[in-house]
C-alpha cells in the first residue's frame, strides 16, 4: 500500500489571505507603537521619572501584599463555601447559597464603603457568649477595623463568593462515578476530596482561579476610596499634585500589567505540569493494560 502512494507529490497547501492578514496586522501594529512611542503628549520622561519613584514602591508592595492576603483568604473561605454547597443538609446548603447570592449582588465599592463605617453601625466588637451579658473580650472597631484590614476583609467576602463557585463547579465536573467508586473502598470524606475527587478537579478549576487572581490583582485598585495608599492611589495623589495624568496612569497601569502577567506565566507552568502528570498517567495505564505491547 505505501508503494501505491510513494509516486504522488505533495503540495503544500497556500493560503494567500494569510500574508495579507499578516501584513495589515504588522502595519496595524506598527501605527500603534509610533502613535505611543513617538508622540510628546506621551510624557515618556515623566514615565520614567516616577516608575521606580520609592512612593510608587512602597504603593506597589501594598497593593501586592492585599492581593495575596485577599487571595489566600478568599481561596478557604471559597473552599469552605464550596462543600457546604455540596453538603446533603439543606439548611447547610441554604446558608452557603444565601452567603454567595448575596456578596454577588452587591458591589464591591458597596460593601468597602459599609465596612469603613463600621464603626457608625457597631462602636464595639466583643468576643462574648450570645444573648448574655458574658464577655471575654471587648475593642472599639474604629480600632480594630483599620484601613487595611478594612480592605481585606471587604475584599476576601466579595471573592470568596465567586471562588466558592469556581471549586464547586470544578469539583461537579469529575465523574460521579468517581465518589461511588471510592465509597465502595471505604475511603473517608477527606480522602476521597483530598486524595481522588480534588486532584481531577483541579484541572478544571484553575484557569477559572487564575483568573480570578487577576481581576483581584486589578480590583484592589478600587480600595483608593478608602485613602489607602496602595498603587492606585499613590499615583493619584501624585497626579493631583503635578497634573501629568497620563505618563503617571501609564505608571499604574505598567505595573497592573506586570502583576497579571505573573499570574499568567504562574498558570501555564502548573498547567503544562498538570498536562505531563496525567500525560504520564496515561502511558502508566497503558503499560499495565499491555496497550504498548498490542500496538
Amino acid at each position: 500500500m505505501a508503494k501505491a502512494f510513494s509516486s504522488y507529490k505533495i503540495i503544500k497547501a497556500k493560503y494567500p489571505l494569510r500574508y495579507v492578514g499578516s501584513a495589515i496586522s504588522i502595519l496595524f501594529i506598527l501605527i500603534i507603537l509610533e502613535s505611543v512611542f513617538f508622540n510628546d503628549k506621551w510624557e515618556w520622561s515623566v514615565f520614567r521619572l516616577w516608575f521606580f519613584d520609592p512612593a510608587v514602591i512602597n504603593g506597589l508592595y501594598l497593593t501586592l501584599k492585599l492581593t495575596f492576603s485577599a487571595m489566600f483568604l478568599s481561596f478557604f473561605l471559597g473552599g469552605i463555601l464550596a462543600m457546604m454547597r455540596l453538603s446533603t443538609s439543606w439548611l447547610v446548603r441554604g446558608v452557603a447559597w444565601s452567603y454567595i447570592w448575596l456578596f454577588r449582588s452587591v458591589p464591591l465599592l458597596v460593601v468597602l464603603i459599609i465596612l469603613y463605617n463600621f464603626s457608625y453601625l457597631y462602636e464595639r466588637i466583643a468576643i462574648a457568649i450570645p444573648f448574655t451579658e458574658v464577655v471575654f473580650a471587648s475593642y472599639k472597631t474604629v480600632n480594630a477595623l483599620d484601613q487595611f484590614t478594612t480592605a481585606l476583609i471587604g475584599l476576601a467576602i466579595v471573592q470568596s463568593a465567586y471562588t466558592a463557585e469556581i471549586i464547586r463547579g470544578g469539583i461537579l465536573s469529575v465523574d460521579k462515578g468517581q465518589s461511588e467508586a471510592a465509597a465502595a473502598l471505604g475511603l473517608s470524606w477527606w480522602h476521597k476530596t483530598y486524595r481522588i475527587i480534588f486532584p481531577q478537579a483541579i484541572r478544571g478549576i484553575l484557569p477559572a482561579l487564575v483568573n480570578e487572581c487577576i481581576s483581584l490583582s486589578k480590583g484592589t485598585a478600587i480600595v483608593y476610596v478608602l485613602a489607602m495608599p496602595e498603587l492606585f492611589y499613590t499615583v493619584q495623589m501624585v497626579y493631583n499634585r503635578n497634573q501629568q495624568i497620563i505618563p503617571l496612569l501609564m505608571v499604574a497601569a505598567v505595573w497592573y500589567t506586570i502583576i497579571t502577567s505573573v499570574f499568567s506565566v504562574v498558570q501555564y507552568f502548573i498547567e503544562s505540569k498538570l498536562s505531563r502528570n496525567q500525560r504520564k498517567e496515561k502511558k502508566s495505564l497503558k503499560s499495565m493494560l499491555g496497550w504498548g505491547k498490542a500496538s
